[in-house]
């Protein structure tokens, strides 16, 4: 062969050299599919996104691909898709009802939590967490990521104190407030009745208040809800309605992003009703919110008061906020506990301490919140306090259908459709064909 065909040869040959031996082969990737409701949105703000590109920078040889759905309509996609067999490789679930109710959907995780944190594993997280994601059998159906702490209420304090108001301590009081705020034109005691959730969160609260006892024993089949206490509670509740309390417009107003925006970014309203996991409107990075929450001399509290007026402070509801699950039918088993594991570790951490998303789930994590203001500050020691002294027991009702029936019949409530004790005998006939 003459020395041009060589060199030309030898010129066709070297790329493939190069790429075969000065370079190296692409990592094979295998993708994760992720879908949820929370945490985070779809924003490219969202803190979902910085924990899966540490994550991914960590693990190179995974891809994880998340699918926000909105809280709205992320069961109802979730359960089409997984039925169909083309749900995600892990989801997001509420604690509860929806858990249990998506039970042949979740793997088994016992055996990968033991093989990634020892035999010893469940001493990783609270006994009250690991308790909403146990089967009552040893088993361990989803890992919990954050907790949250349900019934309590927030004000605007330089806005209460522009309408000659002080924060209220009870129901006599809350309903006095209410008044001179309404005569003020301003909104009373807001809520986003529309959601089912919020009713149910803030319903128990007051049904704890009154008699927790009897409010857990009823749930749990051992005593009727149409007890004294149960009854009084549902009054409690349309009485807000009716009397003032709530808005006029509160069953057609949902929380997000309606009356939550009306408190965190417009800074409209003087009081509202959300839980412990709006301490993220401290952190928050959008400018209406920085504006609202951290700007000089804004103050807000969160508080709860005495619903029945018997001198004692209502309990917060606690739960683990969103349970990891895996589908049983993912190819993928072994990368996506991998990220599940991360995510509710050191993606915990990220969520807690620099977003206070949640409150922790894990035994040994240690509160150091980046950057959180004093106002923020009072609000959060306030949170765990009450996270150590005065929780009632657990967040909603693990029972899809009595969890139901009590929703629909708030509602009904809330619209005068029915009196409290229609509504208790309502819900008793359900809980009566529940089995537990």
């Amino acid at each position: 062969m003459k020395k041009g065909a060589l060199l030309l040869l030898a010129m066709a040959m070297c790329p493939v050299m190069l790429a075969g031996c000065g370079s190296q082969a692409p990592v094979e990737k295998t993708k994760v599919t992720f879908q949820t409701w929370n945490p985070a949105d779809s924003g490219p703000d969202s803190p979902i996104y910085k924990i899966i590109d540490e994550f991914e920078k960590e693990n190179p040889d995974i891809d994880v691909e998340y699918q926000y759905v909105g809280s709205s309509s992320h069961q109802d996609q979730l359960r089409v898709k997984l039925m169909g067999g083309e749900g995600p490789d892990v989801f997001g679930i509420s604690a509860g009802a929806s858990f249990e109710a998506f039970r042949d959907f979740e793997e088994d995780l016992t055996p990968f939590c033991k093989q990634t944190w020892g035999d010893n594993y469940q001493d990783k997280f609270l006994a009250s967490c690991l308790a909403n994601v146990n089967d009552g059998n040893g088993n361990t159906y989803g890992l919990p990521l954050g907790q949250t702490y349900a019934g309590y209420l927030w004000a605007d304090v330089n806005m209460m104190k522009e309408n000659g108001c002080e924060i209220p301590t009870n129901y006599s009081e809350m309903l006095e407030t209410c008044k001179t705020l309404r005569a003020n034109g301003q909104f009373p005691l807001a809520i986003g009745a529309m959601d089912s959730w919020l009713n149910l969160d803030m319903w128990m609260t007051i049904a704890a208040d009154v008699d927790r006892d009897a409010l857990y024993n009823a749930i749990d089949g051992k005593q009727s809800f149409e007890s004294e206490p149960i009854i009084e509670s549902l009054k409690i509740w349309q009485d807000s309605f009716s009397n003032g309390v709530f808005q006029d417009s509160a069953i057609s107003m949902t929380l997000y992003n309606e009356v939550n925006d009306m408190f965190q970014r417009e800074g409209s309203i003087p009081m509202f009703a959300n839980g412990s996991w709006a301490m993220n409107m401290y952190t928050l990075s959008d400018e209406e919110t920085k504006a609202n929450f951290n700007g000089e001399g804004k103050d807000h509290d969160i508080f709860l008061i005495d619903w029945n007026d018997d001198g004692k402070v209502a309990p917060v509801t606690a739960s683990t906020d969103v349970i990891l699950c895996m589908n049983p039918e993912s190819k993928v088993k072994d990368a996506a506990f991998k990220w599940m594991s991360y995510l509710v570790t050191a993606g915990q951490d990220v969520l807690v301490n620099q977003y206070l998303e949640y409150m922790p789930t894990l035994s040994d994590m240690e509160l150091h919140v980046e950057g959180l203001s004093e106002d923020g500050q009072k609000n959060l020691e306030y949170i765990v306090e009450n996270g150590k002294t005065n929780v009632a027991g657990v967040r909603g009702i693990q029972y899809a259908e009595l969890s139901t029936a009590v929703c629909d019949q708030l509602e009904a409530l809330a619209l005068g459709d029915v009196t409290p004790e229609e509504a208790a005998a309502k819900i008793q006939q359900v809980s009566e064909s529940v089995a537990r």
